[in-house]
């Protein structure tokens, strides 16, 4: 695993959530996401929630998805809240805040959240929470789920903020990609329903605009470290289950990945 020790304060951190996809349709996918595959594979993983609102309080209280094996061993936190009386590893970044993000901004870090799904939206009470970690949050109607663009429209946005941001200033940027949320029938012409197909599609299509973000991070100059998962996955169809927020492997099992962006001229 990586020192998180090593990176805290002296790299960029991206964390992006690929809300709703399943394990199975990102392996099938894989070969067609150059931006979020290239360096490597999804790893299989098991989600702490199963919808977005669960999974993601535990997200950002350093609960990241674990290893699908069980091998406690491998189950090494990147973040962990620090004084709890548990064991910790060595490469694991301490936090003395209620969570991962104002632990960050303690550190130094702007926090910057650009919401897709609902419960991004501030729209009302419930929907302030997740976005109310942050320094900064930002929600459009072009960023939901309805939008086919959506993707494109939350890379433009962060991009923006990029441009604005001095280089000297580290920057922790999640960004919640709500294209593969349903619906996504959108993504495949002629489609009317939901599937595993037009996951593919859609994943498809956020690669290719997170390419574009990835791109702009490298042209910033810094070190990046990104981490790149699923929230949760979804039924369609399998053992007679629809959607999520219930207990089925097509819910708890998500894709995983770790890796750096490298400053442009460099690799890493």
């Amino acid at each position: 695993m990586v020192n998180m020790n090593d990176i805290v304060g002296t790299h960029d951190i991206v964390m992006i959530t690929l809300d709703t996809l399943r394990y199975d349709a990102a392996i099938l996918e894989e070969s067609n996401c150059p931006n979020l595959c290239g360096s490597g594979s999804w790893e299989k993983r098991h989600t702490p929630g199963s919808f977005t609102y669960a999974a993601h309080h535990a997200f950002f209280g350093g609960f990241l998805p674990t290893p699908a094996d069980t091998d406690k061993a491998s189950h090494v936190r990147l973040f962990h809240s620090r004084n709890t009386g548990l064991k910790t590893h060595p490469n694991t970044w301490l936090f003395d805040t209620p969570d991962i993000v104002s632990g960050l901004a303690a550190e130094g870090y702007r926090t910057v959240c650009i919401g897709g799904v609902i419960f991004f939206t501030k729209k009302n009470p419930l929907a302030k929470v997740l976005p109310g970690y942050f320094q900064e949050s930002y929600w459009r109607m072009t960023f939901g789920v309805t939008n086919p663009r959506s993707t494109e429209h939350q890379v433009n946005h962060a991009i923006k903020l990029l441009e604005r941001t001095p280089l000297d200033q580290r920057l922790f940027l999640f960004l919640n990609v709500s294209a593969i949320h349903g619906p996504n029938h959108m993504f495949v012409p002629g489609a009317r329903k939901d599937s595993v197909d037009s996951q593919r599609a859609a994943l498809r299509y956020a690669d290719g605009e997170l390419g574009r973000l990835f791109d702009a991070f490298r042209q910033r100059g810094n070190p990046v470290f990104c981490l790149a998962f699923s929230d949760h996955g979804t039924a369609y169809g399998e053992d007679g289950y629809e959607g999520h927020r219930l207990a089925h492997e097509t819910v708890w099992n998500v894709p995983y990945r770790e890796f750096f962006l490298s400053p442009k001229g460099q690799s890493i």
